[in-house]
């Protein structure tokens, strides 16, 4: 089992070339991984479909930026999905839990990251955009919290995957 002591050799990755494809590819994977649980896996179960397109552009309105889907899409996908949390996740949230649960394994922090990253959206960024505080705890804060571990979880993995490939 690797735990985030053995997976992280240093506290912190060198800001590299390959630290930004780390972070690319990372935030790709999870995005695409939200995106498939909370728009197709889940609407198709039956359970609420994720709007993060939505929150985004609600977010740009209150903040009096362009909100135009074009620029939903941008914030969602490039902004978030492929550089905030995965920088999150290899810069703070990796290094904070690494000291503050020594010998951790990645899988459960990670999990622990996505249930802060679900705060984070739809705790704060929902109420800053003018939304009700969790949605209101309807069916589509729980999708999320469900698509915020998911992302979690498949970003760590491609980072310990990645990891482990460029030690060999």
């Amino acid at each position: 089992m690797t735990s985030l002591t053995t997976d992280t050799p240093r506290t912190l990755p060198a800001v590299s070339v390959d630290t930004v494809l780390l972070i690319l590819l990372s935030g790709a994977a999870a995005t695409v991984a939200f995106d498939l649980f909370g728009q197709a896996l889940s609407p198709i179960l039956g359970f609420a479909n994720l709007a993060p397109v939505g929150l985004a552009r609600s977010l740009l309105g209150t903040l009096g930026l362009p909100n135009a889907a074009p620029y939903g899409h941008l914030m969602h996908l490039f902004f978030v999905g492929l550089l905030a949390y995965p920088i999150g996740w290899l810069f703070i949230a990796r290094p904070a839990l690494k000291r503050v649960l020594p010998g951790l394994h990645w899988l459960p922090a990670s999990a622990i990251y996505g249930v802060g990253l679900w705060v984070f959206a739809i705790g704060g960024i929902t109420s800053i955009a003018g939304l009700p505080f969790f949605l209101n705890f309807t069916g589509i804060t729980w999708v999320a919290l469900v698509g915020h571990v998911i992302y979690g979880i498949a970003a760590a993995s491609t980072v310990v995957y990645l990891e482990r490939l460029q030690t060999r």
